[in-house]
């Protein structure tokens, strides 16, 4: 009874709200993975110049320049499942103690919040936290799966092996920045779900403004006219 009774804490709005944020998160990530042929995401035009890479790579030598882009790649992708992890580690403290945030609220808000319903609140932003790190480790993974393959790839072009080992790597490191764009979407959520302590409106509001710049970078950024060649 008195879990149900805190949980009531949160009202309708509250669980509108929350369906915006997790629908938009689902939503977006289907529209970029999977755009119309007409209109294009950054994410599947850059995915082809990746392909474009590795079929270059068979012939260039030496390949000092493509390791080198390789091990940057996987240093982003250490380097924010270690910035994920840290925040995970923050957010569970405060689930823990929420303390500090009663005292925060006590200045801004008439009503108490029960803690449960902080720790709802919080829980929404560990989920996206821990989607992030789970995306972003396995991006490592790949584009280590990756590299092992690239060193594989004969370098004689006229190998009957070269080209099919390199496709093979080339989908590999699509399939890696695919999940390292994932980590970061889910990291551009846990921050809007952070508004939610806020109030139900406030999540709304950064719901729908990082939903913007996820489309806005995606479909309609200066990087993708660049890419599809058009003039600035």
């Amino acid at each position: 009874m008195i879990f149900t009774s805190h949980l009531a804490a949160l009202g309708v709005i509250d669980l509108v709200a929350l369906g915006l944020i997790v629908g938009l998160w689902i939503l977006l990530g289907w529209l970029i993975e999977h755009p119309s042929a007409r209109r294009p995401s950054v994410t599947v035009l850059v995915a082809q110049r990746r392909r474009d890479w590795m079929k270059v790579f068979v012939t260039r030598d030496p390949r000092i320049f493509d390791s080198q882009i390789l091990a940057s790649l996987r240093q982003g992708t250490s380097f924010f499942a270690s910035t994920s992890l840290l925040a995970i580690g923050g957010v569970l403290a405060l689930i823990g103690n929420t303390d500090p945030l009663r005292g925060v609220a006590a200045e801004v808000m008439l009503a108490e919040t029960p803690t449960l319903v902080w720790q709802v609140k919080l829980g929404l932003v560990t989920l996206f936290l821990v989607t992030a790190f789970l995306k972003f480790v396995w991006s490592n993974r790949v584009f280590g799966y990756c590299s092992v393959l690239m060193a594989a790839v004969p370098q004689d072009p006229n190998d009957p092996t070269a080209y099919p080992l390199a496709a093979q790597a080339g989908e590999l490191n699509v399939r890696a920045a695919m999940n390292f764009n994932r980590g970061l979407r889910a990291m551009y959520f846990a921050l809007g779900a952070l508004a939610w302590l806020i109030g139900a409106w406030a999540m709304i509001l950064a719901t729908v403004i990082v939903g913007w710049t996820i489309w806005s970078r995606e479909f309609a950024s200066i990087p993708r006219r660049i890419l599809l060649g058009e003039k600035l």
